[in-house]
């Protein structure tokens, strides 16, 4: 497999510290408010890599943080709590807001599919870690106290960019969005490790620490957890793009300055859902949520499949147009998938052959849009329908888009349709119940002498494609190509 890295800018063999096993750390979601499809898109992609790298043959420790403490308003360790602010937000206690959002979160992932990381950790349950981290880094002289706050000092540093090559004039005070100046820091790229009261007297959630009752900042919980539950080696770590800087460089800096040695070497970045107006956010424009595309009665797999076309390193724009257009190829594969007939014998070979190319195109750095064509291809297939169906299945491992299930609930419906409709009456075509009703219909309006009805019918199959053949005992149609 080949992974663009985006700590070296350039495509890499992926390669884990033991062969055959991945250590494998997502970034977790801060669970103050609903997540928008935007978040989720990173999940969604972040869930087809494992998967891939499961059916590849590793063994695979997925480990995911759930931020409950600790994440402030801005990046530069300024502002209130969003925890806190959730909590203000519902007039509710911030663990109850936190357990709320973190089932809502979980909910919308089994909509979508993604898989349950092996590992989910709450950022609360490891304050013993984090202490334990920052206390040698204060020794090592990589930490330092001002203000109250223990502060990590980038200064110690051979190199702090990683992921970018960032010019330090654009990181001045007030130049990005919601910086504001701590005074306490020596360097304003510097950032905090532990946050005492005498910074924020009315956060919630404090515990004991040798520089005084209080909490940890954000970037700390992903190392110390990742550290608890992955090991000192990290093959593989996952996120939104917007994470890089500073949260991901703030991640190595600290977990390689405690450590004493590199700690991962690949990092996964997924980039924006934007919409028109630019990137989308919980705070511009409409709140786009897996609840609201359902409202609107779409079903959340179509957004996956959505996500699925793109690359996860382009950024992907989403308008309900575009939803409309995967939505609708969405629900014509799965009519075409299910017109196939189950039963019979695979061809091995031919199964062989297609899955080894989907492995390969897959794994040129997880191409899920030559992984939808590949379904496409399969269905073409020189094949019987066992080997084209067994084939879907393989691929719908990793793509997880429900392909058989659904496919086989349209089968079953278009044969109740049959059933009930006419009996004796057989409609053979492509699994669509709506076109197969309409054909049904038809019948019936035939069968009533209600001649102008009928051609009325057909006439609607031609204008959407659809070419009609009676035949004994019903009726056979197929889509013409336009």
């Amino acid at each position: 497999m080949y992974l663009y890295n985006s700590a070296t800018h350039k495509k890499e063999a992926f390669q884990t510290h033991t062969p055959g096993r991945v250590e494998m750390y997502t970034c977790g979601p801060t669970v103050y408010h609903f997540a928008h499809i935007g978040n989720l898109r990173s999940y969604i992609m972040e869930d087809v890599l494992e998967k891939y790298l499961r059916q590849a043959g590793y063994d695979v420790n997925r480990v995911m943080n759930i931020t409950d403490v600790g994440h402030l308003a801005s990046d530069a360790d300024t502002g209130e709590d969003k925890m806190l602010k959730g909590a203000k937000r519902e007039h509710k206690g911030v663990m109850e807001i936190a357990q709320f959002y973190t089932d809502a979160f979980f909910d919308d992932c089994g909509k979508l599919n993604i898989k349950r990381p092996d590992v989910v950790q709450p950022a609360t349950g490891c304050i013993d870690e984090y202490i334990k981290i920052i206390s040698k880094l204060v020794d090592t002289g990589y930490a330092y106290l001002a203000g109250g706050n223990v502060y990590f000092d980038t200064s110690k540093l051979e190199r702090y960019y990683i992921f970018n090559d960032h010019d330090e004039d654009d990181l001045e005070v007030g130049v990005r969005e919601g910086v504001e100046e701590d005074a306490n820091k020596r360097s304003k790229n510097d950032f905090v490790l532990w946050f005492t009261k005498s910074k924020f007297e009315d956060q919630a959630l404090k515990w004991d620490s040798p520089w005084g009752v209080g909490y940890p900042g954000w970037h700390i919980e992903c190392s110390g957890i990742s550290m608890k539950y992955n090991g000192e080696y990290l093959d593989l770590h996952c996120g939104g793009v917007d994470n890089a800087f500073p949260h991901h460089t703030n991640e190595i800096a600290q977990s390689e300055s405690y450590l004493g040695h590199p700690w991962c070497p690949q990092w996964f970045h997924v980039h924006h859902l934007n919409t028109p107006e630019g990137k989308m956010s919980k705070s511009k424009g409409e709140f786009l949520t897996v609840s609201l595309l359902e409202k609107n009665g779409y079903d959340p797999l179509a957004y996956r499949y959505f996500c699925l076309q793109s690359h996860y390193r382009k950024a992907l724009v989403f308008t309900w147009e575009n939803l409309d257009n995967a939505a609708a190829a969405y629900g014509k594969l799965l009519n075409r998938i299910a017109a196939l007939k189950p039963g019979g014998e695979v061809e091995q070979a031919v199964f062989d052959e297609y899955k080894a190319k989907f492995l390969q195109q897959m794994g040129n750095d997880l191409n899920t849009s030559m992984g939808i064509t590949a379904v496409f291809d399969a269905l073409k297939a020189k094949a019987n329908d066992a080997t084209k169906l067994a084939l879907i299945g393989s691929y719908d491992e990793v793509l997880s888009l429900s392909l058989l299930e659904k496919a086989a609930k349209l089968r079953e419906k278009a044969a109740q349709t049959v059933q009930s409709g006419a009996e004796g009456y057989v409609i053979t075509g492509e699994g669509d119940p709506e076109i197969d009703a309409l054909v049904l219909k038809r019948y019936e309006a035939k069968k009533a002498k209600n001649f102008p009805e009928a051609d009325r019918i057909r006439d609607e199959l031609k204008a959407r494609g659809i070419e009609l053949t009676d035949v004994k005992g019903g009726a056979s149609w197929k889509r013409i190509e336009p």
